[in-house]
C-alpha cells in the first residue's frame, strides 16, 4: 500500500490499524498512524473509565456523560483526521495530535 491508502486503512478500524501498520508504508504514513493510534487509545480509555465507574449511583452518571462528550469529540477528531489523510495532508489534530505513539 503507498502512503495514501495506508494513512487512510489506518483511520477505518482498529483492524485497519494493525494493517496498516504491518502491510502499509509505514514510514510516509506514520503521521496518520500516530493519530489514528491516538484516537483510538484515548476511546479505549474512556470505555474502560465508563465502564469502572458505570456502577457508582450519582458520580458513574455525570461521568458518563462527560464520557460521552469526548466520545463525540474523539468522533469529530477521527472525522478530521479522516479528511486530512484523503487529501494527503499533515494537519494535527487539536489537543491529541501532538501525541507521537509510533516512533
Amino acid at each position: 500500500m503507498d502512503k495514501k491508502v495506508t494513512g487512510i486503512v489506518g483511520y477505518l478500524t482498529w483492524i485497519g490499524l494493525i494493517v496498516a501498520i504491518f502491510a502499509g508504508d509505514k514510514e510516509g504514513a506514520k503521521f496518520h498512524l500516530n493519530q489514528s493510534l491516538a484516537i483510538w487509545v484515548a476511546e479505549l480509555v474512556l470505555v474502560v473509565i465508563s465502564t469502572i465507574t458505570g456502577f457508582i449511583p450519582v458520580v458513574g452518571f455525570i461521568i458518563s456523560i462527560v464520557v460521552g462528550i469526548c466520545q463525540i469529540v474523539l468522533a469529530v477528531f477521527w472525522v478530521m483526521g479522516f479528511i486530512s489523510a484523503l487529501k494527503e495532508e499533515e494537519k494535527p489534530l487539536p489537543i491529541i495530535g501532538g501525541i507521537k505513539i509510533l516512533k
